[in-house]
Order: C-alpha cells, then structure tokens, then sequence
C-alpha cells in the first residue's frame, strides 16, 4: 500500500513516514501543498494523510483541487485545529477522516487500515518497464524473469525510479523519498544505494535501465 503524507514539519512527517514504513506500507512525503497536489495527482497511492496549515497552498485548498479533477483517493485530515466547524469543513470537502493534532499514531494507523479495507486499491499492484517488473504488494521484482534479491530501502530506490520512469530525480528528492532525510552534498548516500541498484538490476543484463544524468540526479527509462 503507498501512502502519501503532506505536512511541513519535517519531524512529524519523519516521524509518519517511519511509523508507516515500519508497519508495511510505502510511504512518501511532501512538505509543502503545490509539490503534495503534484504528486497525489501524478502518482498512485492508496491514502493520503494531509496537514491543513501548508506553505504555498494549504490542506483545504489541496483536498479541493483533488476532488474538483475526479481523485476518489482516500484523505486523512491531520490538523491542530480542532473547532468543529473545521472538521465539518474538511468532510464536506470530501475527506474521509480528520484527526486532531496530537495524536497517537496507533489511533491514525487503526484509522489507515479501517479506510483501506472499505475497497480494493485504485493504484495498479505491478509496475514494468522493458523487461523490469515489480509487484508492489508482494515486494517482488524480477528483470527478464529472473527475481532480484532486494533489501527494504533497494525495493523503495528501484519503486521510486520505476513510477517515475523517464524523469530525472535528484539525489535530494531520492534521499527524501527513500530515507526521509535531507541531502547533505558531503554524504555519498544516495550513489553508493544506486551503485549497488545497478549491480542487481542493469550489471547482469545487457539494456541498461539506470542512467545518470551528469550534475542532475538519476533517471530509469525503457519502452
């Protein structure tokens, strides 16, 4: 299952990201309302948790922007702003839930699963490019048949690349999306995982899929 976790502080939305990580899910995240609205709208997940109080665009704007373009993907309001008239205004907006600022995350995560299992996943659970395939919800990938032997965070890395196929990430976005960390120029990280990437998904096979784009980041393309 992915979820997508929109919130500007960067400790809580660590804190999300390693609590739904830790109990299965695949978890992005998103500190700012415009880059949240672009991915929740370019990217297939199975829930979004969004904060109202956002830099840019806030959550009332984002939840509307969804549902006004046709999205039916599940939305979980977090916010400290507990009037009733702001959880009245988040569910008429068309948010399944709202849950107020704090929380204990194993009421958000009971709250997650009670909204995942009203219906079957909207995203598709496998993903292919060229001879590389990937099932999401078994955690298994395979290129050219054969099946790679991937740890938890090469599983994320190759996902990343592979729903975003044919777009330059850079090493600030994969270090984000993968690690929940900030990109620190001096920390060779995110080369060193896509170094090792390689060497189970292109070394062995004669089409490479991974590329490096010189000052840019990295991009995985194929037919």
């Amino acid at each position: 299952m992915r979820i997508l976790i929109i919130e500007d502080e960067k400790k809580a939305a660590a804190y999300l990201q390693k609590g739904f990580t830790e109990n299965g899910f695949s978890a992005d995240t998103a500190q700012n309302g415009e880059d949240g609205l672009h991915l929740a709208r370019t990217e297939a997940y199975d829930l979004v948790i969004l904060d109202i109080m956002l830099p840019g665009r806030d959550g009332w704007s984002v939840l509307e922007e969804l549902r006004r373009g046709g999205s039916e993907v599940p939305v979980i309001y977090l916010s400290a702003r507990d009037a009733v008239q702001d959880r009245v205004r988040g569910l008429e907006l068309g948010a399944d839930d709202y849950l107020v600022k704090p929380f204990a995350f194993s009421e958000l995560l009971a709250r997650a699963r009670n909204i995942l299992r009203r219906g079957p996943a909207r995203q598709p659970e496998r993903l292919r490019v060229d001879d590389l395939e990937m099932d999401l919800v078994g955690h298994k990938a395979w290129r050219g048949g054969t099946p790679l032997d991937l740890t938890t965070k090469e599983f994320l890395l190759l996902s990343l690349l592979l729903r975003r196929k044919g777009e330059v990430l850079s090493r600030a976005l994969i270090a984000d999306q993968v690690w929940g960390i900030n990109f620190d120029s001096d920390t060779n990280i995110v080369d060193v995982a896509i170094r090792r990437l390689r060497r189970k998904v292109d070394d062995p096979f004669e089409r490479k899929l991974i590329s490096t784009v010189r000052g840019a980041g990295y991009v995985l393309d194929g037919a």
